[in-house]
């Protein structure tokens, strides 16, 4: 992705985000130097802050996802038991932008559409192995509620609707209806080791630097803040 197209998106998010009610903590807005010159150890500890991926395949449109970091734990403090356990972060998916299948070895998550659309999700269970169970049911909580789905069922939340994710069940997501802003609280959560994902992609974008950085992005932080 070229870096003007990753700073275009980030005022358009900010925007869609507002519009909705919710504001981004006073850290999101700092320029790169004034990140470099604040006390940055915990945005690049713990992994907070903006953060849009195409994963690796130069299609965001298709495929592809905004977030922004809210806050987050570490996994020292999951290993304890004690501490920082959860994380949270605020989505968008556009209509009909694909967030891959996926799963996760250890994150669960409660994934809350804020807005928008419709969010659709496409659920699998895990095999013995962790693959994708082609033909095993399903079962989630939503809003509290167990639901089971058969194999590959596609689930629909409206606004004010939200589904549990427990490590391990496959899932790809998605917008219909509109672009939706998503909510998501979770256990720590780490993009760097916690992703397996059905196809052979990355987890994030390869960043093309045709102008400066209006703000720096979670991926950024190896170069810039280092």
């Amino acid at each position: 992705m070229k870096r003007s197209h990753v700073n275009e998106i980030l005022k358009e998010s900010d925007a869609f985000i507002r519009s909705f009610g919710y504001i981004l903590p006073p850290f999101a807005y700092l320029s790169p130097e004034e990140m470099q010159a604040t006390d940055h150890s915990l945005f690049v500890e713990r992994a907070m802050g903006w953060d849009i991926t195409d994963y690796g395949q130069e299609k965001f449109d298709e495929l592809g996802l905004f977030l922004f970091t809210v806050r987050n734990g570490i996994a020292a403090d999951l290993k304890k038991g004690t501490g920082m356990l959860y994380a949270e972060k605020i989505m968008i998916s556009r209509e009909l932008q694909i967030s891959p299948m996926h799963r996760h070895y250890i994150k669960a998550e409660d994934i809350i559409n804020r807005g928008g659309g419709k969010l659709v999700l496409e659920l699998w269970a895990p095999d013995e192995e962790g693959k994708i169970d082609r033909q095993s049911d399903v079962t989630v909580p939503i809003d509290g509620r167990l639901r089971t789905f058969s194999a590959g069922s596609r689930v629909r939340l409206d606004p004010g609707e939200s589904i549990t994710l427990m490590p391990g069940v496959w899932h790809s997501f998605w917008g219909e209806e509109g672009d939706v802003l998503i909510g998501e609280v979770s256990t720590v959560n780490d993009d760097r080791t916690d992703n397996w994902f059905e196809l052979d992609i990355g987890r994030f974008s390869n960043i093309e630097e045709d102008e400066a950085p209006a703000h720096l992005l979670v991926s950024d932080y190896d170069t810039y803040l280092s």
